[in-house]
């Protein structure tokens, strides 16, 4: 798997060609949510008071997205602004602050970021979540992967119940939970909080 990172830690980072010349800088991070990926990204400006730009970065259009820089082939690959916030899919749900709803009906907590994959691919893998006390009492946030019957609207976030089970208190060891999730493992690893038998937990 690629190197995970937050969406927050995108806003503000360098957008690089591949002829190595900084022509921008990532203002917000644009999600198809009910897809589970990345659509482009809203730019802007780099100098200290710089503004919002017109123009916007597809992500069809990256090369790569690095820990210190999101990398392009030329800056001809920027578009209009609308050719990302216009898209129909840009609109399928706000997921920061969403409620998250297991697909049993159970509460866990708040969407508070948003966990993506670096690289080429663009897939959002889990999301970092404000906990629920009856969800984890120790652990104020905490991740859990995305799972692929995914439901974002205007209200909730849905999420398999099987994917509580796979909680992580940082990013190093979610990557790990993702694969186990992915690979569809019973047994949740040693850090994972407590749940109630109604969520499929332990006895």
């Amino acid at each position: 798997m690629n190197t995970l990172m937050l969406a927050r830690e995108l806003t503000g980072r360098e957008v690089v060609t591949l002829g190595g010349d900084a022509v921008a800088r990532i203002k917000d991070t644009v999600f198809d949510a009910g897809a589970g990926r990345i659509i482009g990204f809203t730019l802007s400006g780099r100098g200290l008071l710089a503004g919002p730009l017109k123009r916007s970065l597809p992500f069809s259009a990256v090369h790569a997205v690095g820990p210190a820089a999101v990398m392009i082939p030329s800056e001809a690959v920027l578009a209009d602004r609308d050719a990302v916030v216009g898209s129909h899919a840009a609109g399928s749900g706000q997921v920061i602050g969403a409620p998250v709803l297991t697909d049993q009906g159970t509460a866990i907590g708040t969407v508070r970021d948003v966990v993506v994959e670096g690289g080429t691919g663009g897939r959002v893998v889990g999301f970092e979540i404000a906990a629920n006390d009856h969800f984890d009492s120790h652990r104020r946030h905490v991740f859990i992967p995305r799972g692929e019957t995914l439901a974002v609207s205007g209200e909730a976030m849905v999420v398999p119940a099987r994917a509580s089970h796979f909680a992580a208190a940082d990013l190093p060891s979610f990557s790990g939970q993702v694969e186990a999730f992915r690979a569809g493992a019973r047994l949740p690893h040693a850090d994972t909080p407590a749940h109630s038998e109604a969520e499929g937990g332990p006895a």
